[in-house]
């Protein structure tokens, strides 16, 4: 396995739809160890193919199982069978790093791929999981979050908008309570 460079925004790979991947092969199996790899050095929770330069549909993304243990999902040729519910919160993405924008997603998402070595399979993940299907399925097709966001935020202006909301919650809550 080894560690592959994250192309950012402004790279015309990632405005690009990916082609299929017809061979279950090393070299397939290759990507997505590295993929993984990349992954994890980069504390990120998805990574696309288009990301590291390749334009074939394949996607990794780590999945919270039960107790907190996690693994990471290997989807192949990936499509999106079901959705329902609705969440917003901040998305980043290791193409944009350092900026973060409000976005709203399916709260759960049933995904159907194949997995490295061809065979269909289908997992349903919520919150976060069901937020990165979303997110990584997009750059299959040539799309970044920043489509989804009307404004960009710094690291520090997401701290700030997250402490106000807390406060404001917290003051309804007080109102509500007398």
């Amino acid at each position: 396995m080894a560690e592959r460079v994250i192309i950012t925004r402004g790279d015309p790979c990632l405005e690009k739809k990916c082609r299929p991947v017809v061979k279950f092969d090393k070299r397939l199996h290759t990507l997505i160890d590295d993929m993984k790899e990349t992954l994890l050095i980069s504390n990120g929770v998805g990574l696309a193919a288009p990301q590291v330069g390749i334009l074939r549909r394949v996607v990794v993304v780590m999945d919270v199982m039960e107790e907190g243990n996690e693994h990471i999902l290997e989807l192949v040729n990936p499509e999106i069978v079901a959705q329902e519910g609705e969440q917003t919160d901040f998305e980043g993405c290791l193409s944009v790093p350092g900026q973060y924008g409000i976005v709203t997603r399916p709260y759960k998402v049933t995904v159907r791929a194949q997995d490295r070595d061809g065979s269909w399979f289908e997992h349903t993940g919520e919150e976060i999981v069901a937020r990165c299907f979303c997110h990584e399925l997009e750059h299959l097709d040539g799309h970044l979050f920043v489509e989804h966001t009307d404004r960009l935020y710094t690291p520090e202006e997401m701290d700030e908008y997250r402490a106000a909301h807390e406060q404001r919650e917290q003051e309804a809550e007080s109102e509500g309570g007398e």
